[in-house]
């Protein structure tokens, strides 16, 4: 190789690595960005309430002494920007505060139900993805067919369907009058404290710790409200699914791969499929951002002691620290997940690298 030949190569090694940086810096920017955006609309929405927080804490029975103390304690004396920068130093702390309802650091309160969110939008979603991506797209292929028409009004009444009421009915009749699911929460009261793990996730923690009978008992706790989102989350992906497929099918590398005698089957996946991967992911993407901030019904409805139900105790007692915590916690899941799909997009399409 010449002297020309290396030197080229390396400059252009050195314009790629210089690119690559330039990419992870705007990346990285933009997340920042993002994230200061999301704690200032939290501490502007947590001073516009019209809730006290220092009633919400002594109660308004409290003399006119201990208001002051407790208004001074707070640090709600001091000027917004003076009470902003404490609360970006707190949060930087993983800080939130106390609950004052539970009396237990919100940080702690966070740790120990947002995992059980976790555990039902996670299933929701493999459910949601695993039967609603494969529908979506045979039903693009047999469109104007039976099974079209089925797929079409499946996903219809899923996505018109309230949770809460399908929630209701499911309760009503496979628990109140077959018995063949369990009652509400996470796991029988005979299971409960037989498990505690690093995770908080009985499911993974009892995997861990090998209490197969107490595994059992929390997979048929989370059946029938991971088996209602997700429902709803297939009705959501199939649709989307379809539309996909449609639009790559009327494509003319389609028509060749026809006309060159290529079979259907490898037509649709090995072609077609790989076109709508990016899609499919960005989709999936939010409809699982969509479950994790979107359980408060269900949770409800079953007694799920998830980030849902606690976010709902908190607005209904204007639990501000619990309420600013949770918002919080649901901005920054939903910025990692948007983060690790654009990380995928570069290994599914390498026209975005």
């Amino acid at each position: 190789m010449s002297i020309s030949q290396t030197s080229g190569a390396a400059s252009g090694g050195a314009v790629a690595a210089l690119d690559a940086v330039k990419k992870v810096a705007t990346s990285f920017s933009v997340i920042l960005t993002t994230l200061l955006g999301l704690l200032i609309i939290t501490f502007v929405v947590g001073r516009m309430v019209p809730a006290n927080p220092v009633i919400a804490v002594i109660g308004d029975q409290a003399d006119q002494a201990t208001y002051e103390r407790v208004h001074k304690e707070m640090g709600l004396d001091q000027p917004l920007y003076i009470q902003f920068a404490t609360y970006l130093g707190n949060v930087a702390q993983l800080n939130f505060g106390q609950s004052h309802v539970t009396k237990n650091p919100v940080a702690s309160d966070l740790a120990r139900v947002f995992p059980a969110t976790l555990e039902l939008a996670t299933l929701a979603t493999i459910i949601g993805a695993g039967l609603g991506i494969p529908l979506g797209i045979i039903s693009a292929v047999r469109k104007g067919t039976w099974v079209d028409h089925l797929a079409r009004v499946v996903g219809l009444l899923g996505h018109s369907t309230p949770i809460f009421w399908l929630g209701t009915i499911v309760i009503l009749v496979f628990y109140a009058k077959f018995g063949l699911i369990p009652g509400s929460g996470r796991l029988d009261v005979y299971n409960e404290g037989l498990v505690e793990g690093p995770t908080n996730s009985i499911l993974v923690d009892a995997i861990i710790a090998g209490e197969w009978e107490v595994f059992r008992d929390a997979l048929l706790h989370v059946a029938a409200p991971a088996l209602i989102l997700g429902y709803a989350a297939m009705a959501y992906l199939s649709r989307m699914s379809r539309s996909f497929m449609l639009e790559q099918l009327r494509q003319e590398y389609v028509l060749t791969a026809k006309a060159k005698g290529l079979g259907q089957r490898a037509i649709v996946w090995r072609h077609a499929f790989r076109n709508i991967r990016v899609q499919l992911l960005t989709i999936v993407a939010l409809a699982y951002c969509g479950l994790l901030d979107g359980t408060v019904l269900i949770e409800t409805v079953f007694a799920w002691p998830g980030l849902g139900q606690y976010l709902t105790s908190a607005l209904f007692f204007a639990d501000m620290n619990a309420i600013l915590g949770s918002v919080l916690l649901i901005g920054i899941i939903s910025i990692v997940i948007n983060l690790l799909s654009d990380i995928a997009y570069r290994f599914l399409d390498p026209r975005t690298r």
